[in-house]
């Protein structure tokens, strides 16, 4: 019974550590991906376009630190299934050492002594030579697993030090961008809308649908001509990195439902245009925060509520992928405890809404239908 006791155990412990495998294989890509996106930034300083070139450079690194917290999480939880078992078998282990120290530390030919005589030493010797293959298996794998959380806690250290200089520089990036924007020649004074007149509208409604529904009912002429909108459906990308909080129609802790996306995203995550449009409203709205209502065509309207800094203009024309702001928050502060914190899920961290409203023809519809399945963090 013991040895069959013995035999399972190996095989838990020889187990091929596959977590481990996916979390290096996660963060060596996560690495390729920063210094990639640490080269556009040095790239970007001497671009004909610098917004776009910055604006590419922030989305790049957002998607680095994604895959090196994946890489983290999947780490993390490896280490926690190590020091499980180790936890589960610590009796049995600390036997297992014991006998192994013993069998090290006694002379080899006291080994062969039985108090029985020769017969007892010849099934000693029978038993030791059958558990003694268990015994060494079972050491091997126990050597291979305090191996494996030694390379763990290095990748941890490791990836962390990568986390830190990737955050110093995605706000660097994030801070050139906002410069970038601001130092970017306008349009001409009478493309954009009258700011009497916005402030005029901005008092006549009460929420967010009451806007959205005013400004479809006023739709401006324009002489520019934008994709085609309609035969975009389902192949969106979402405007931000972050993972579905809330889908359509789905009720919040307080029972309220509304008729578009909550996204969860993370402190000053850039957000961009899915689709070339114009901006119709970009501005603070109630308690939305500040909200963007894009018109990527006639009688369809795009509401993204929640941002914090914003990089557009009433009356502007955006390009799909062009950067319209930031999400609030702090600036990030990741630690040691984001080992710990990323063991709990993907969602760590996410500590910003954004609200995604697709109306068509006045009428809120399902945003899902027009994106690609939504990233996760």
């Amino acid at each position: 019974m013991m040895l069959r006791a013995a035999c399972v155990a190996v095989l838990l412990l020889a187990t091929p550590a596959r977590a481990e495998l996916d979390a290096v294989a996660t963060t060596e890509q996560a690495a390729e991906m920063l210094e990639q996106a640490a080269f556009a930034l040095l790239e970007a300083e001497g671009a004909r376009d610098r917004v776009e070139a910055l604006t590419q450079t922030v989305r790049a690194y957002e998607e680095g630190l994604l895959a090196l917290r994946e890489g983290m999480r999947q780490a993390a939880l490896r280490e926690q299934t190590i020091l499980a078992v180790f936890e589960a078998e610590r009796d049995r282990l600390a036997r297992l050492l014991g006998v192994l120290q013993s069998i090290e530390g006694a002379p080899a030919p006291l080994l062969l002594l039985h108090p029985e005589g020769p017969l007892g030493t010849a099934r000693s010797g029978m038993i030791l030579s059958d558990v003694t293959p268990a015994v060494a298996a079972e050491a091997r794998a126990l050597r291979g697993q305090l191996q494996e959380l030694a390379d763990i806690r290095a990748l941890q250290t490791d990836a962390l030090d990568r986390l830190s200089l990737a955050l110093d520089r995605v706000q660097a990036a994030r801070t050139q961008l906002s410069q970038a924007i601001a130092d970017r020649r306008m349009l001409p004074e009478n493309f954009v809308r009258d700011e009497t007149a916005m402030l005029e509208l901005l008092e006549s409604v009460d929420s967010l649908d009451g806007l959205a529904a005013v400004l479809s009912q006023d739709t401006p002429a324009t002489s520019f001509d934008l994709p085609d909108f309609a035969a975009a459906r389902g192949s969106l990308s979402m405007p931000v990195l972050g993972t579905a909080l809330r889908r359509f129609g789905e009720a919040d802790a307080a029972g309220v439902t509304r008729p578009g996306l909550v996204h969860a995203t993370r402190p000053r995550a850039l957000v961009t245009a899915p689709w070339a449009a114009s901006v119709r409203y970009a501005g603070p709205l109630l308690d939305y925060g500040n909200v963007i209502i894009l018109e990527p065509e006639a009688d369809y309207l795009l509401v993204l509520a929640g941002l914090g800094s914003l990089y557009v203009t009433p009356g502007t024309i955006v390009a799909s992928g062009e950067a319209l702001g930031l999400m609030p928050g702090d600036l990030e502060t990741d630690s040691e405890e984001l080992i710990v914190a990323t063991t709990q899920g993907g969602g760590a961290g996410l500590t910003e809404t954004l609200y995604i409203e697709m109306r068509e023809g006045g009428v809120p519809v399902d945003p899902a239908a027009w994106f690609t399945a939504p990233g996760r963090d």
